[in-house]
């Protein structure tokens, strides 16, 4: 049995007579030269292109595999494999908003004919903003769950590197990765980490941070309002804190009778990730007290621990509103 011999990477720079049986294909081997060669006997013409990695063997340097583009290990890590297991049960006063994510962006993937039929393009982008804890992180996982898209989810402080050309380089690949799937969402999480406004202060990293955004800006063709939707995550209201408290208690052992709506009172100005704090102190205040149910005593202590003894500064006065 004879054995297979490796392959040497190479690269495609220029098909000459395409289309024709007489076709050939220069190739750049990496440290050795450039050579024009032929396709193997499993290659069809139709499967090389220009620019495209191909492997190609160690005697004849004959092309024997299309290669797939090269992407940066710390690229494909960004792909989350386990599909999210948040649903839209499991967020609590985000309707409006929840409305407006699967309109636009569940719509397109599922029902695309609805858009073909109308003549019209779906958005492509959608820019989630307001303080944190709000749920907007939630929100993106419940959508990944929804749909059976590719969910890639990249930090915005990922993408600032040391060396120059990094950021824009890791931005390039992340698309050029997305583009290769059958259906994709690149979620931007902390996206103002290398999004704030444009300046030079003749600081080499800023400048750097920003050459990174405009990558994101030319690969999106325009980050502006033209077919892209904004959508605001605000402060809960009094009712939507009630709602927030009755789904982070829904898989604990509380008693019964326990008045949410009091509760969501005592916590104003209160984001989602507040008042899942909440819930777990008091847990924990009913394990110190070595009881299996979560009483009423508890949340109202654990209010005072969390909400009130833990106060700090926010960065947003103008959500900063009794609601």
């Amino acid at each position: 049995m004879q054995e297979e011999q490796p392959l040497q990477v190479a690269r495609c720079t220029k098909i000459i007579n395409p289309g024709t049986d007489e076709a050939k294909y220069v190739i750049n081997v990496k440290q050795i030269a450039k050579f024009v060669v032929g396709l193997g006997d499993k290659v069809a013409p139709t499967d090389v292109e220009e620019g495209m990695r191909v492997g190609v063997d160690r005697t004849k340097y004959q092309i024997q595999i299309p290669l797939p583009p090269k992407i940066d290990a710390s690229v494909t890590m960004m792909t989350v494999e386990e599909k999210p297991d948040v649903t839209y049960s499991d967020i609590g006063g985000c309707k409006e908003q929840i409305d407006k994510m699967r309109e636009v962006v569940e719509l397109p993937m599922l029902h695309p004919e609805k858009f073909v039929a109308l003549g019209i393009d779906p958005p492509k982008g959608v820019l989630c903003y307001g303080p944190p804890g709000t749920g907007k992180t939630l929100l993106a996982r419940a959508v990944a769950n929804r749909t059976d898209a590719c969910f890639i989810r990249v930090i915005g402080s990922e993408l600032v590197q040391k060396y120059v050309g990094e950021g824009a380089r890791m931005v390039r690949e992340l698309f050029q990765m997305a583009r290769s799937k059958k259906a994709c969402l690149i979620f931007f999480d902390e996206v103002d980490a290398i999004g704030g406004a444009r300046f030079d202060d003749g600081a080499g990293g800023d400048n750097e941070v920003q050459r990174t955004m405009l990558e994101i800006v030319n690969q999106l063709d325009g980050f502006d309002s033209r077919g892209n939707i904004k959508v605001e995550f605000g402060l809960p209201d009094l009712e939507s804190r009630a709602q927030i408290f009755q789904i982070h208690t829904r898989t604990m052992n509380c008693e019964r009778d326990i008045r949410f709506e009091l509760l969501a009172r005592l916590c104003p100005n209160s984001t989602g990730a507040d008042i899942r704090s909440v819930c777990t102190e008091a847990g924990m205040f009913a394990i110190r007290a070595r009881r299996k149910t979560v009483t009423e005593k508890d949340f109202l202590e654990s209010v005072n621990k969390v909400i009130k003894g833990y106060q700090k500064f926010s960065a947003t006065p103008k959500y900063m509103v009794y609601n």
